[in-house]
């Protein structure tokens, strides 16, 4: 829910540029503090857990126009700093199908990277609450996804707000018009939509070329009412995946991860 859409052109150069130093000064870091550790070990589950947001974040959940991200599973199983390089490798990747513009990567990077740190700073936080009691570790996965997109999602509004933007051009609100309101039939064009398949349709459709008039204050609750419906179907999904690999490789969700 946390990933811009917004296409090249659209947001001022100041603040894409400033992400794009931000995103590769920590991605820097990250891989320079990763050759301290057994990197070689860890580069197939980094590129697995690349695969499944890559996955996630291709695929439209139609009525609510939200997609899986999966970057609290991430940050659970390869930690924050790996998790961070994969969501470096994520957004260039989706930018190149059209999903967002390659203006938007370094911003992207920095919203979906910082989902992979706190989600999993928060589930351990919580996991040590749930797991000596429940010893699964499906609750504490499902809040700390929970809480962590909503901690991204209200920093994907701000960095909208900065933008000065049209909040309508911001992201696709699927049958929920942000102007009025008002919903559609999110069937009328077909039973799926992907918008990695149809980035041409994205980028000149009315969404992007309509002048909507949003506010931010309406765009937000908008935001904020589809995502609370995202955050309990993906913290679900998240919490029965994590359970499922502690019952199968216990270390993988409960072994501690290096910075």
């Amino acid at each position: 829910m946390s990933h811009l859409h917004i296409p090249d052109g659209v947001l001022p150069f100041w603040l894409w540029g400033l992400g794009y130093v931000l995103a590769l000064a920590i991605v820097a870091y990250v891989a320079y503090r990763q050759q301290r550790t057994d990197l070689r070990r860890k580069l197939p589950l980094l590129g697995v857990m690349a695969a499944v947001m890559l996955v996630g974040m291709s695929a439209e959940i139609v009525p609510i126009a939200y997609h899986l991200n999966l970057t609290v599973l991430a940050g659970i199983i390869i930690g924050p700093s790996l998790g961070f390089i994969a969501a470096f490798i994520v957004s260039f990747i989706l930018a190149l199908f059209g999903h967002g513009g390659v203006t938007t990567v370094g911003l992207n990077t920095l919203l979906i990277g910082a989902e992979c740190a706190i989600g999993y700073y928060l589930f351990r936080l919580l996991g040590r609450a749930t797991l000596s009691r429940l010893q699964s570790p499906v609750l504490a996965a499902g809040l700390a996804t929970a809480l962590t997109l909503l901690v991204t999602t209200s920093a994907l509004i701000g960095i909208v707000g900065l933008s000065s933007v049209d909040p309508g051009k911001a992201r696709d609100t699927g049958p929920l018009d942000a102007a009025t309101l008002s919903l559609e039939n999110p069937f009328q064009e077909g039973v799926i939509t992907s918008r990695l398949l149809n980035p041409e349709e994205e980028e000149t459709g009315d969404f992007y070329t309509r002048d909507s008039g949003v506010s931010l204050a309406r765009f937000a609750a908008v935001v904020y009412l589809l995502g609370f419906i995202g955050w309990i179907i993906e913290g679900t999904i998240t919490g029965l995946i994590a359970g499922y690999v502690y019952r199968v490789r216990p270390g993988l969700v409960t072994g501690e991860r290096a910075l």
